[in-house]
């Protein structure tokens, strides 16, 4: 059979740790298979024929996943992730192997809910997926974890994340500071979920070299993004002109994901959501998909869903 070849990257992962001390774990392995496997930084290269490329790919992630929630990866557990894995079974089942979008050093991150694995199965199929539900269902989390995870794979060359400058009750001008000291802690959240999944120094190098962009929508007008992951957050205080403004953005070989919750509307009275209006006007067109999440989808704290449910039921929707 002719050999291939497959490359891993595994950024984010303590490869020490998974690795083993001098590369024992490695060592263990290399010697139940034929394949060679190279270890160069955060990728691993396999070379060999394409089962065992499979099963060795798939005890990685195995092993990932083992010292992600145990923070630990004992001898004991490289031999039973082998041996079950060889006689083809799994630790964790091959839906949540597709379930899971990014390793980092703290967590797995991976739909928790099946509407958070029907958005990763629309965010996958389209150029340009719509998420829509209540706070707490994960949509800008799993969005930017995508983004992080289309980069790392190579698909993309830079992450842009953006907001309407639009603030819940008060006004920007009100802010003390500059421009710039105004609108960052409006995009603290975009901060927030970069720095759950990144390393501290590889996302102020990134910034600085402009990898990734956090912007407010404003500041897209004019620009066309090619080879990007572009993110519009609280999508339902764009007007219609700036929601147009920004999926016209879109560039050769690019994805948007677009987020937010119309029951959580900002704007002027009278003026118009851009994310209601695309809800109406683009449904239909190949390449541009919608998912709406429920309260079911809820995975912040459980009370998160109790507060949802009471402010509810006294018709407080805002």
């Amino acid at each position: 059979m002719t050999a291939i070849e497959k490359r891993l990257v595994l950024e984010n992962v303590n490869m020490l740790s998974l690795l083993g001390l001098n590369d024992t774990n490695l060592r263990t392995i290399e010697d139940r298979f034929n394949s060679s496997i190279t270890v160069r930084g955060d990728n691993v290269i396999i070379k060999g024929v394409a089962e065992e490329i499979e099963t060795i790919e798939k005890i990685f992630k195995e092993m990932i996943y083992v010292l992600n929630t145990n923070n630990s990866l004992k001898s004991s557990d490289i031999e039973t992730i082998l041996d079950l894995t060889i006689q083809g079974k799994e630790i964790i089942s091959g839906k949540e192997f597709d379930s899971i979008v990014l390793y980092t050093k703290n967590d797995v991150i991976k739909a928790r809910t099946p509407g958070q694995q029907r958005y990763l199965e629309m965010a996958g199929k389209n150029d340009i997926c719509f998420a829509i539900g209540p706070a707490g269902t994960g949509k800008t989390y799993l969005a930017v974890a995508l983004a992080i995870s289309a980069h790392n794979r190579g698909i993309v060359n830079k992450i842009v994340l953006a907001r309407p400058a639009v603030e819940a009750g008060e006004s920007l001008g009100y802010l003390p500071g500059d421009f710039r000291e105004k609108i960052d802690p409006y995009l603290r959240p975009l901060y927030d979920a970069l720095d759950d999944m990144m390393p501290t120094d590889k996302l102020k190098g990134y910034i600085e070299k402009k990898i990734v962009e956090i912007v407010p929508l404003a500041y897209m007008r004019g620009r066309t993004l090619n080879n990007a992951f572009v993110i519009l957050d609280e999508a339902q205080n764009a007007t219609d002109l700036q929601m147009k403004m920004f999926l016209t953005r879109l560039g050769v070989s690019s994805k948007a994901i677009i987020t937010g919750d119309i029951t959580q509307i900002d704007l002027p009275s009278k003026t118009q959501s851009g994310l209601i209006q695309a809800k109406e006007i683009l449904q239909g067109i190949e390449g541009v998909g919608f998912i709406y999440f429920d309260k079911s989808d809820v995975v912040r704290h459980r009370l998160v869903k109790e507060i949802i449910n009471a402010y509810e039921k006294r018709g407080v929707t805002k």
